[in-house]
């Protein structure tokens, strides 16, 4: 069977997720990869067939979405034209988290195209919403990246096809301890708003990891340092506790890990809206973004916020072998795939 496999690439969660699908999935068939976007800052230890531009939202340094450097990079004609000349038709099996290209390129030939992400989760009747409704957010969502078939993750399951998080082999590995330090990973804000902020609990040791950085440094008890995978998670696990964006998996890696977690959501960006409503439901604290108006909100949580238990099994291969089983789409493939499923 030939699997297209095809990745969001904007933020690092889908990528840090396919790390653990990836091989999943080669046990049916042969894999190919498409990743779309700009805005990742690691890479994944497999070959990736299709690096495409697609369309990134770009973080901005101030709490939210750069919309003009957003339009700016957009590349309409070339999103067009890779559309158009994808092969989505030679793949038995298209799976899809949340990548642009490939499922419209699925749509524009009438073919399945299999959504495994946390956004299709996010879209679910019963998902944590926020208090004030954005159609507009949730029109974007629900078109950037069509389906026909959809199986998602949030924090706790509400329906069926959604599952809890996918916490890659390298978390669940890793032994947690409590080193007395917190680690930071907020994307959207550059490094001096950062430091500037966090400064402000110099009783508090900050390991801040920044998409914006090009040397170490540091500044009272706030240090700084690009994004590394290895030496994030290696940060994370050994906190105390665990600042982030409402993205997905950095929060939910952060509870399966024990931490407590505190999360800011991107201004205007629905889905990180909803995550935070997530979150909350869940025991996390929630500020609508790093200023001095939540001085008070931060020095709360250092001092009195509690670890958040979770059970997260891994359901990886249980998850594949499912989507497999109701989508080998002919008598072929079912057969061919028949020996590696679980009875």
């Amino acid at each position: 069977m030939k699997i297209l496999f095809a990745i969001q690439g904007t933020g690092n969660g889908h990528l840090s997720r396919a790390r653990d699908v990836y091989p999943a999935l080669t046990k049916y068939g042969d894999v190919d990869v498409l990743i779309s976007g700009i805005q990742a800052d690691v890479e994944v230890p497999f070959p990736v067939k299709y690096r495409m531009y697609g369309m990134s939202f770009i973080f901005g340094k101030h709490g939210g979405v750069d919309i003009w450097d957003t339009a700016r990079k957009l590349n309409l004609p070339r999103l067009l034209k890779d559309i158009k000349e994808l092969p989505v038709e030679q793949y038995d099996l298209v799976i899809n988290d949340f990548e642009p290209v490939s499922a419209w390129a699925c749509k524009r030939k009438k073919l399945p195209c299999i959504s495994l992400s946390h956004q299709c989760a996010v879209l679910h009747k019963n998902a944590p919403k926020p208090k004030i409704a954005d159609p507009m957010g949730q029109l974007v969502l629900r078109h950037y990246a069509p389906v026909s078939a959809a199986y998602g993750f949030h924090f706790k399951t509400f329906g069926d096809d959604i599952f809890t998080p996918l916490i890659r082999k390298e978390i669940r590995e890793l032994t947690p301890v409590d080193n007395g330090h917190y680690t930071v990973y907020l994307p959207a804000y550059d490094d001096e708003t950062i430091v500037k902020n966090l400064s402000r609990f110099p009783d508090a040791k900050w390991e801040v990891f920044s998409k914006h950085n090009k040397q170490p440094f540091t500044t009272g008890n706030v240090s700084v340092r690009k994004i590394d995978n290895r030496s994030f998670i290696e940060s994370m696990a050994s906190s105390t506790g665990v600042l982030c964006g409402a993205g997905f998996e950095g929060p939910a890696e952060a509870m399966y890990l024990g931490k407590k977690v505190l999360v800011i959501p991107m201004l205007t960006q629905y889905e990180q809206q909803c995550n935070a409503a997530g979150a909350a439901a869940m025991g996390a604290t929630v500020i609508k973004t790093l200023d001095e108006k939540y001085v008070a909100t931060i020095s709360q949580w250092l001092s009195e916020g509690k670890p958040i238990a979770v059970n997260y099994p891994d359901m990886t291969e249980d998850i594949i072998a499912h989507i497999i089983r109701k989508h080998a789409f002919n008598k072929h493939t079912a057969n061919e795939t028949a020996a590696y499923l679980p009875a």
